[in-house]
């Protein structure tokens, strides 16, 4: 439950998503700041940096999410952050909390966070044991061993939102959205795979939903910008779920009140 007295407004790290850059999450940015917002830093993570990931791995990613963390906390009034992690970039976020090295690199950050709110995110990511596949996909594989569900709760809060948007059978007529739907989903989701798999057109619900987090699934929205059909970051999808995201974030900041004298450990 929320406390009464109102805390600060919170300062927001969004994380984008795989092949995505920040001029993406401009307007996403702007209606953030809208809804009362103290500042929004979204982290320099570059279409041509998710390239090299494919190759190299996730290590430079998570590094250059840890960068803007560190940004962004100077402008935090104090207050630990909410981090928005878009599609891969809500993985990410988990890793950043890890005490453990992630490719050498380690980054022990569950301080500084308040909330992880992830919008289609792959908690789950048949893809990762694959080999030869993209190394960067290792991360969701890193974080349920070393960060798993809501690992630093109720200290760090965990939203992590879905969408309905497109269910996609694995038989019958079906136009080209769909069929395109259902490889992304199989792909992503281990098999035995339901004969109908309900997602935002890329990643599932069930790969979203991270165990033990609070959950919300949303009926109509399309996993990215450029799909013609609202995403997560919509001005009118964005009030689906926005209010959720910052109780979220309060009761953590409450819960690290309650604990304070008796174990401030992150």
């Amino acid at each position: 439950m929320t406390t009464a007295g109102a805390p600060r407004a919170p300062t927001v790290l969004v994380i984008g998503g795989f092949l995505s850059s920040p001029p993406v999450y401009g307007p996403f940015r702007e209606r953030l700041l809208e809804r009362g917002v103290r500042h929004v830093e979204v982290a320099q993570i570059w279409t041509p940096d998710w390239l090299l990931s494919v190759r190299r791995g996730g290590g430079p990613i998570a590094t250059r999410a840890a960068k803007a963390l560190l940004r962004a906390v100077e402008v935090a009034d104090g207050l630990p952050l909410l981090i928005i992690g878009h599609s891969s970039g809500g993985v990410a976020a988990r890793v950043l909390t890890a005490t453990e090295p992630y490719e050498g690199r380690r980054f022990a950050g569950a301080r500084r966070v308040g909330a992880i709110v992830s919008l289609g995110s792959p908690h789950v990511n048949a893809r990762e044991g694959v080999r030869n596949r993209w190394k960067g996909s290792g991360t969701a594989t890193f974080a349920n061993q070393h960060v798993p569900g809501p690992f630093w709760a109720p200290r760090v809060g965990y939203l992590s939102v879905a969408s309905r948007w497109l269910a996609a059978r694995s038989e019958g007529e079906r136009d080209g959205r769909e069929q395109a739907a259902r490889r992304f989903y199989e792909r992503t989701l281990p098999p035995p795979h339901a004969p109908i798999i309900e997602g935002d057109g890329l990643i599932p619900v069930e790969a979203a939903l991270l165990p033990g987090a609070r959950q919300l699934v949303l009926d109509d929205a399309a996993h990215a910008p450029g799909a013609g059909h609202p995403w997560y970051g919509s001005d009118d999808v964005i009030d689906e779920w926005w209010q959720s995201a910052l109780e979220t974030w309060q009761d953590a900041l409450a819960a690290r009140a309650e604990a304070a004298t008796v174990d401030p450990a992150i």
